[in-house]
């Protein structure tokens, strides 16, 4: 059985109980943004930090971030609306595996493919396969992969965004809605990381123009990711799947089309544009329907 809350939650009296979703959000935000401040403005010359903060440092303050955000919120808010077993059936939906070969098909090659064709309409040229190296590549980019599902956003975040947000912001304002809504919040999670300027460089640039880009790339996402997840009876291992394939081919992307490695618009046009196809296809609904129908059969 799907392990997605299909019925409100229990009546609780406590304050996390009857606002579920705005204090997941303010503790997600809070949580992340007080955990990498001192990388962000260390990184930035704020002054808040008395030495630069080495690399390795960095990237472990910002993988706690990344945990002590959306992760911690979900398990603190399911654990005050749905108590310890509701916590246990987020976490089991990590190891929900049993969805169809076509998802798994899907996050390991329709997602590079969508990044393929908005390259090539971003560019009008062919890649330079030969930046990669040769054959050697295919196994470093499955290291990678890996690397980037354990350690980095894939794993650490969609715990909270589509396990414990997007089924109750679907319920309370629908799919189409939802999917728009948790991507905007999900962007300007992201805002403190825009101080670092690798970073903004990286994820379509610095300034007010580079995070509209880059929240306009994290909605086309997430109504990709919400149709995922609808078809796939709330399978958070296919979402971490389809978000990791999304951040490890991103660097394929970036080296075999150096021209617009740094540049939103090739996202905005694959995923942007499945994003429309998806919502034509399935009315606004991105397989909603489908999902509250296996709960029903499954109850």
């Amino acid at each position: 059985m799907p392990d997605v809350p299909a019925q409100p939650e229990p009546t609780r009296h406590s304050l996390l109980a009857r606002y579920p979703l705005v204090c997941f959000f303010v503790m997600a935000y809070a949580f992340t943004w007080i955990v990498i401040s001192p990388w962000t403005l260390g990184t930035t010359g704020a002054g808040l930090l008395p030495v630069e903060v080495p690399a390795v440092a960095t990237g472990l303050l910002l993988a706690a971030g990344i945990f002590a955000g959306p992760t911690l919120a979900a398990i603190v808010m399911t654990a005050a609306t749905e108590g310890r077993a509701g916590v246990r059936r987020l976490l089991g939906r990590l190891v929900q595996w049993r969805v169809g070969v076509r998802w798994y098909l899907f996050a390991l090659l329709g997602v590079p493919l969508i990044m393929l064709v908005g390259f090539l309409a971003y560019v009008m040229t062919p890649p330079d396969l030969g930046a990669l190296g040769g054959p050697a590549y295919a196994l470093l980019y499955v290291l990678g992969f890996v690397l980037t599902m354990l350690l980095g956003g894939p794993l650490l975040e969609e715990i909270g965004w589509r396990g414990f947000a997007l089924p109750r912001l679907q319920r309370r304002y629908g799919p189409l809605v939802a999917a728009l809504v948790l991507g905007v919040l999900w962007a300007l999670w992201h805002l403190p990381q825009f101080l670092v300027p690798t970073w903004a460089a990286s994820s379509g640039g610095g300034g007010v123009s580079g995070i509209a880009l880059f929240v306009v790339v994290a909605v086309a996402f997430s109504v990709v990711l919400s149709w995922v997840f609808n078809n796939t009876r709330a399978s958070l291992l296919i979402v971490v799947l389809v978000h990791t394939s999304i951040d490890a081919f991103s660097t394929t992307m970036g080296t075999v089309f150096p021209a617009a490695a740094t540049s939103a618009w090739p996202m905005i046009i694959g995923f942007g544009g499945a994003a429309v196809v998806l919502i034509a296809a399935t009315r606004g609904r991105l397989s909603y329907d489908q999902l509250q129908d296996t709960l029903r059969s499954a109850q």
